[in-house]
């Protein structure tokens, strides 16, 4: 891979802080407004609320996220699925771990963009100028900003992404300072590092457990910092969170120590005391950087969601889609398709809730089931590494019981919005359920054939004259693991269906490996210059520019002088004329004269309508269309065998 992802750099760390750490660092500005709530301000609720935050910040962001998670790293790579890709091939059900993370972390980008926006937009009204600012108002500020970012995507952020390190870095001393100038307020506060405070606001306060709903959010940006382990190194991560951390413990103690200032009061609706504690010259200022912040935040989760559709696609658990490449830096990619629905979902979510305290309801369940699905991967990935089962044990139950505890009390959170998450990630499951187990129902009825078999006759008929040429050289996409197989429906397309004559056939296929930049392959010559097969071992990670890649092993071949590719017609071949290309891509329809079981069927059918709008075949493949043949084939998963027929004879 080329990077050393212990090795620390002060470029790395500010780059590490512009890119992991826009989600939990922007979490002050609603946090301690959510614990709050509309309860009167006591001891035990403040310096118990921050108390959860120390604790839940230490035992989940350090200790399960950067001290233990960031340890299963894939060849430098981070993030649920590359999780999933180290453990998948010591247990195939791990696939659902995998799929529910991934679909729950997907929702999560879907909700971050509006609350942090709207939380920083909605500081506006500390200031006595903007105190009556209108909600529908403040709504247009954020759509205006919301959509500007998602126009910025197709261009790439390699050039605003230099500024994100710098302006971060602002923003965590902002915090910093802001939370020390207070602290002085009521030096009581100090009590919170005790986790007794913590333990009693859970059991002695009025609904006092529901509250870990609202802690949560003070550690939802841990998943991210796992995903971006490819981008920033595991070093640069775990130094620069020592003083992320520092910075966000600092600012909630300074919120803490001035809400005790105001004890025995009911904060207003539209009072947040992220803002609260700023010197009123400096409010501006603080919204500004704040807005600055939450759209870093906001790019950061959409940069992750095109990542994770791209890793997903590779690993066939997503429909294929177009991808661009905005710039030559590696990882950065722009998934259209991606970047329309998350547009559309972040503008309904603003405009369905509005206000930045409606949105906290819906906030969190999803990723809490994303963290559950890390715990549980992580989990069989220390047994695959032979750790102590005690150890593993350990971890489970302990990760189990905070995890669960979160859940249980987000899932109150379930009628006053949480639903909207669990809608939108129970409809990415399922697209990816339907892809993955639709592959498992069709390559249930695959139908393969030994190769040897049929080379005597594919010899013959290159050979036969009186059988028009189709092609110089015949290119099949073949899914055969085993080299000596091939489908039967290859061989019915070269022999039966119109046959198609050729001077050289190839056989391609693609293996998508659990390493994440993998490029390589291996030719098998079967007949020298006449049947030859090709197999690309490729990362989930890497793009599969098929077309490319078969022109750069083919001249390879040439200049290895392993085949003859002029043209064998007497005319060109004299001339040293390179003959034509052709690719063959079968494309596969549900056949009608199917006997399937009402799942199976339902399955099938979604299966079908998720190819209709997603990436052909070829265009998946990276294949120029000017050199493609698309046959389409009957897809008889189950034939009908109940049907019965009689003959009369007259």
């Amino acid at each position: 891979m080329g990077i050393n992802i212990n090795r620390v750099s002060l470029a790395g760390l500010v780059v590490a802080l512009g890119i992991i750490y826009g989600d939990i660092g922007t979490s002050p500005l609603y946090v301690f407004k959510a614990i709050v709530g509309g309860n009167p301000i006591s001891d035990l609720l403040v310096v118990g609320g921050i108390s959860c935050i120390i604790w839940t910040l230490t035992l989940q962001t350090t200790v399960k996220y950067v001290i233990l998670t960031l340890r299963a790293d894939n060849k430098g790579e981070g993030g649920i699925f590359s999780l999933y890709a180290l453990v998948r091939r010591h247990a195939k059900w791990a696939v659902i771990f995998g799929m529910i993370g991934g679909a729950a972390l997907l929702a999560d980008g879907i909700i971050t963009p509006p609350i942090t926006v709207t939380s920083a937009i909605e500081g506006l009204r500390t200031l006595e100028v903007f105190k009556d600012l209108g909600q529908m108002t403040i709504v247009k500020i954020v759509l205006t900003i919301i959509t500007g970012l998602f126009v910025m995507q197709q261009f790439g952020t390699v050039s605003i992404g230099r500024l994100f390190g710098p302006i971060m870095v602002l923003w965590f001393s902002m915090l910093g300072i802001l939370g020390i100038s207070h602290i002085a307020d009521d030096l009581s506060i100090f009590k919170a590092f005790s986790p007794h405070y913590a333990i009693e606001l859970l059991t002695t306060y009025p609904k006092g457990f529901l509250i870990l709903g609202a802690v949560f959010l003070c550690t939802t940006g841990a998943e991210a910092l796992y995903s971006d382990l490819g981008h920033c190194g595991r070093g640069n991560i775990r130094v620069s969170w020592i003083f992320v951390k520092s910075c966000l413990i600092l600012n909630y103690l300074g919120q803490g120590a001035w809400l005790l200032t105001q004890k025995g009061q009911i904060l207003p609706k539209d009072q947040n005391p992220f803002f609260t504690i700023m010197p009123e010259w400096f409010i501006i200022f603080g919204v500004l950087i704040a807005t600055l912040a939450s759209v870093i935040a906001s790019q950061a989760l959409i940069s992750g969601s095109f990542t994770l559709i791209a890793e997903a696609m590779r690993l066939n658990l997503w429909p294929k889609m177009r991808v661009n490449y905005p710039t030559e830096m590696r990882g950065q990619l722009y998934i259209p398709g991606i970047n329309t629905m998350l547009f559309v979902g972040c503008s309904a979510i603003v405009l369905f809730f509005q206000e930045s305290g409606n949105m906290e309801a819906a906030y969190g369940l999803s990723i809490t089931i994303c963290m559950l699905m890390t715990s549980c991967l992580f989990a069989f990935y220390l047994y695959t590494k032979r750790v102590w089962v005690g150890w593993i044990l350990l971890y489970l139950v302990v990760y189990f019981t905070i995890e669960f505890s979160f859940l249980f009390a987000n899932v109150v959170k379930f009628m006053h919005g949480g639903y909207v998450t669990v809608i939108v990630a129970g409809a990415l499951f399922l697209v990816m359920i339907v892809w993955f187990k639709s592959r498992k129902i069709k390559n249930r009825y695959v139908e393969f054939v030994r190769l040897e078999d049929y080379l005597p006759i594919i010899q013959e008929l290159s050979n036969d004259t009186s059988i028009p040429k189709y092609a110089t050289h015949l290119v099949y996409m073949s899914s055969a693991d085993n080299p000596k197989e091939i489908e039967h429906k290859i061989i019915y397309s070269i022999l039966n269906k119109k046959p198609k004559r050729a001077d050289i056939y190839w056989f391609v296929h693609v293996d998508v490996v659990d390493e994440p930049y993998l490029s390589e392959y291996s030719v098998q010559t079967i007949i020298p210059n006449e049947v030859i097969r090709v197999e690309f071992r490729l990362g989930f990670k890497v793009e599969q520019r098929i077309n490319l890649m078969f022109r750069m092993v083919v001249e390879d071949m040439v200049r290895n002088k392993e085949v003859n590719i002029t043209s064998r017609y007497e005319s060109l071949s004299k001339n040293n004329v390179v003959g034509d290309f052709q690719f063959i891509v079968m494309e596969k329809f549900l056949s009608h004269d199917n006997d399937l079981p009402l799942y199976e069927r339902m399955v099938m059918k979604m299966y079908f309508f998720l190819k209709k709008i997603s990436l052909s075949e070829e265009r998946g493949f990276g294949l120029d269309s000017s050199y493609v043949t698309i046959e389409k084939y009957p897809l008889v998963v189950a034939p009908v065998t109940n049907l019965q027929l009689k003959r009369i004879v007259h």
